[in-house]
């Protein structure tokens, strides 16, 4: 094995956290960056901004380490959203992909959510435009071999249809026609693009929601689609608070009439999912990261040293 890899969950702006995290890790820091142990690599799975206090701060370190290579980054959904929140809808004339200029409530639900990035790196700014930049270069997933990385899920269909090299730029920018492509409705981009971003996801019936930290309420519930051994909706589905009384009784063949495939191949890394209270390893193939650092929660790593069957006992996880 050339590099072993520690993989990073969802960070958003809690600087304090990442700083905290590297020590733990035994990275050194040196020269505004963090310089990792020999023969390693930090693999951050995406979500650094929205939420925290020193989202600017934050970027510059992690920048700073993947332009010395010391650190590689996945887009997660909030640089995802970030991007389309800038970018011109041809088809919804005055407003983004990411709808955030009109008086709707969904419109308002957008604003709330990117209003502490945009407070803090000045919307509209030269270093917003920066970083919008910078997000459009970022990978939608990695396959470092022994290992493959998604914000949300890794799907090797979609996988393969997001590597299409026309999807970016000279400068390996995503374009806006994947943008634009990626956001309409039945489109096979768009359905690629969320399952790497935001995971596999359930509608549920009339009368059904689920409500996240925020006080938002979803018609859909998230879906831990690598449970293969689960029976029940309630079984998959990451319900923010965990109480999934709310759920319909819906059987698993009622959602997936192939039922849920065991995960084969190397071990799968994701973020994402606001998961607390009692940090575990969902199985020997699939590590799930986000631990609510945002909030409460701790920030969490997994060391990979080149295992196939993944072990709960490489958790590295900090708070302060």
């Amino acid at each position: 094995m050339n590099m072993a890899y520690d993989v990073i969950g969802d960070i958003h702006g809690r600087l304090d956290k990442f700083h905290a995290l590297m020590l733990a890790l035994g990275y050194f820091e040196s020269n505004n960056t963090y310089v990792p142990p020999a023969g390693r690599q930090a693999i951050f799975v995406g979500d650094l901004i929205d939420r925290g206090p020193e989202q600017v701060k934050l970027l510059q370190y992690v920048r700073r380490m993947v332009d010395a290579g010391y650190a590689q980054v996945v887009m997660g959904n909030h640089e995802f959203n970030a991007i389309a929140y800038v970018t011109p809808d041809p088809e919804n004339a005055g407003d983004c992909l990411r709808k955030n200029r009109a008086d709707s409530p969904k419109c308002a639900q957008n604003r709330r959510q990117h209003a502490a990035f945009l407070a803090q790196v000045g919307e509209s700014t030269s270093q917003h435009k920066e970083w919008v930049e910078w997000f459009r270069t970022l990978p939608l997933h990695l396959d470092l071999g022994g290992i493959r990385v998604a914000h949300a899920w890794w799907d090797e269909q979609s996988a393969a249809l997001l590597d299409d090299p026309a999807h970016r730029d000279r400068a390996g920018r995503l374009t806006n026609e994947f943008l634009i492509e990626s956001h309409r409705r039945k489109s096979h981009l768009k359905r690629a693009r969320k399952i790497v971003t935001t995971g596999y996801e359930h509608k549920l019936p009339a009368g059904h929601f689920v409500t996240d930290k925020e006080g938002n309420k979803h018609d859909n519930a998230r879906l831990a689609i690598w449970r293969h051994e689960a029976k029940h909706l309630r079984d998959i589905a990451i319900v923010p608070g965990g109480d999934t009384s709310i759920l319909p009784d819906l059987t698993i063949d009622q959602i997936f009439p192939n039922g849920v495939l065991p995960v084969e191949g190397p071990p799968i890394f994701v973020g994402h999912y606001w998961f607390n209270s009692g940090l575990r390893l969902e199985n020997s193939k699939v590590a799930v990261l986000d631990w609510s650092a945002a909030h409460q929660g701790p920030l969490v790593a997994y060391r990979w040293d080149g295992e196939e069957q993944l072990s709960g006992a490489k958790f590295v996880a900090v708070n302060v």
